[in-house]
């Protein structure tokens, strides 16, 4: 094989930026020749913006039959990434999901089970995980550079989203066509990363969540989690899609020293000395182990969504090892699952892992009594808005 060929299957907002990628030539030895969708309006929407010779399916298992491609991207909502990736794998096609992996661990385990037994390749698109940023906080605390693990805080609050991008789909944050809220659509991305940069999940969550908080939804759109650690650390991570102006701050801290990152600068400060070796020698009352503050050298790359592509595209072809084993996307399902199981009894500690069942069964009688909106089901690429609406500062004298 010189060259991957990929298929694509949903092309709405997501899964349309990702067929562009790929038709305009941004991820080497690769090439667009199949895209399914259910929807036809969506099919006739993005055909005249891909290349000739790419072939268009209401059904993607026929796409598969067809045997067009040699990979797939999976854009779909939620819960159907299982049976899609799942059918894949036990056709050894190459199968990339979009996060997060699926809604809950029950599903995820039997993805993980088919990758098993299958000889294709099974990734997730992480594509946080290329910043530089967050893979130089990874590498400093695998070789000790904050030494034993004391505190992780995550406020994650710049995901300020308008009633009118929830009423863009009728599925959008309810827990019949999307599974949660802010947790599962907003951030999956550092569910994973704090599970990734720190090297563990915490082993105890309290969740503490609020439905329907700023906008008119079924789902969370507030929370704030408390996790415990193996070796007794803490840590709080709050996001919500409430509040503007927010902020992005991922502080990890050690006794060696911690770790910042906001403003998408990182910064590592430095003990001269372990902080609790320094404590049982001092003879001071009040003093502090000195601290150096560092601004670490990155390589500068962060390649997000193109950068993922081309790793699994080059993993395909052996010429790279795979950046994101998708099985990997079970420690971020898990983690998100335990804070709204405990946000549905009142905060009450949940430990990991977590009981599976129980947790699929307490969804299940959320689903039971979702209801889907009226919304707008034909978005594509474009028609959805992201912007952060940051301006610059102005100083007053």
């Amino acid at each position: 094989m010189k060259e991957v060929r990929y298929g694509i299957v949903g092309v709405g907002n997501q899964g349309t930026y990702y067929a562009l990628r790929l038709t305009q030539g941004e991820v080497p030895l690769s090439r667009l020749t199949a895209v399914a969708d259910i929807n036809p309006v969506k099919i006739e929407a993005i055909k005249p913006k891909l290349s000739e010779g790419v072939a268009y399916y209401s059904d993607y298992k026929k796409m598969l039959d067809d045997g067009v491609c040699d990979a797939v991207v999976v854009a779909v909502p939620h819960y159907t990434h299982p049976e899609i990736v799942i059918e894949c794998l036990q056709r050894g096609v190459h199968v990339i999901t979009d996060k997060p992996a699926a809604v809950y661990t029950k599903q995820v385990e039997e993805m993980n089970a088919a990758a098993e037994k299958s000889n294709a390749l099974y990734g997730m698109m992480f594509n946080q995980r290329t910043n530089c940023l967050y893979r130089k906080m990874k590498e400093i605390i695998e070789q000790g550079g904050i030494g034993k693990l004391q505190r992780v805080n995550w406020i994650i609050t710049d995901w300020f989203r308008t009633q009118n991008y929830y009423d863009s789909g009728s599925w959008r944050a309810t827990w019949k066509g999307e599974g949660g809220g802010v947790l599962i659509n907003q951030c999956p991305h550092q569910l994973d990363l704090v599970s990734w940069v720190v090297g563990e999940n915490p082993v105890s969550v309290n969740g503490f969540c609020k439905y329907g908080q700023w906008h008119d939804v079924e789902v969370e759109d507030e929370v704030t989690a408390y996790f415990e650690y193996a070796n007794g650390a803490s840590g709080v991570f709050i996001t919500t899609t409430g509040e503007a102006p927010g902020t992005n701050r991922f502080e990890v801290s050690g006794t060696k020293g911690k770790l910042l990152c906001e403003n998408k600068k990182l910064f590592y400060y430095k003990n001269a000395e372990d902080s609790q070796e320094f404590c049982k020698t001092s003879k001071e009352s009040f003093a502090a182990p000195k601290c150096e503050v560092i601004e670490p050298e990155t390589d500068g790359e962060n390649l997000q969504h193109v950068g993922i592509l081309k790793n699994f595209t080059e993993a395909i072809l052996g010429k790279a090892p795979l950046f994101v084993n998708g099985k990997e996307g079970i420690r971020g399902v898990e983690l998100m699952n335990a804070i709204e199981l405990s946000g549905w009894n009142g905060g009450a500690k949940v430990s990991l892992p977590i009981d599976g069942d129980l947790y699929k069964e307490e969804l299940m009688k959320h689903v039971a009594v979702s209801r889907f909106k009226e919304g707008n089901d034909n978005a594509v690429e474009g028609t959805l808005n992201f912007g952060t609406g940051f301006v610059k500062v102005k100083s007053e004298k």
